[in-house]
């Protein structure tokens, strides 16, 4: 069980990271600040810097959140029957509810930023589970086919067309699981 203090700097973290996801959804990653989320937060830079050493590792903290809740999200989906055409579209909803955190992990690469491998080997969690779904053969195929169509609905490249993107994904899909039968 933790203490005051463990649960009082878990607290401080949960709310500089949720500061960082309003600055991201507002001006993108490029523009995250500790000092502008210290100042939200009444509080002095130097302050935060306890909490965070450096952007980088709150970057890394919310690569890691938003990854993690995505394998939770994909692994709970198969454990619970759901097929392949289903798993493409909860990874979509879960897209969706937050556009922020999928362009984090899958958008364009943050200048100057890299991951530490730890951080990256939990996004082969969820390609571990579509390779359960599909086979090895196939879950490279699913994943870019379902990534396709989410980079372009996100960045709304099928605004003002007649293009379904759930629809789009469950066909992409099918097919794929298909023609891994024929």
């Amino acid at each position: 069980m933790a203490g005051p203090r463990e649960r009082y700097r878990a607290q401080v973290r949960d709310e500089v990271k949720q500061h960082a996801w309003v600055q991201i959804a507002e001006a993108g990653v490029s523009a995250l600040s500790l000092n502008a989320i210290a100042k939200q937060m009444g509080v002095s830079g130097p302050a935060l810097y306890r909490y965070f050493a450096s952007r980088d590792e709150l970057i890394t903290a919310l690569i890691r959140d938003a990854y993690r809740s995505l394998a939770d999200t994909v692994r709970t989906a198969y454990d619970g029957g759901t097929d392949a055409v289903g798993l493409a579209q909860v990874i979509r909803a879960w897209a969706l509810a937050d556009p922020q955190r999928y362009l984090l992990i899958y958008g364009t690469p943050v200048p100057g930023y890299h991951a530490p491998d730890e951080t990256t080997a939990i996004s082969d969690e969820i390609l571990t589970v579509l390779v359960e779904a599909v086979g090895p053969d196939r879950a490279v195929s699913f994943w870019t086919r379902l990534h396709g169509v989410l980079s372009l609905e996100l960045a709304g490249h099928f605004a003002g067309r007649d293009v379904d993107p759930a629809g789009l994904v469950e066909r992409e899909i099918s097919e794929l699981v298909s023609s891994d039968r024929s």
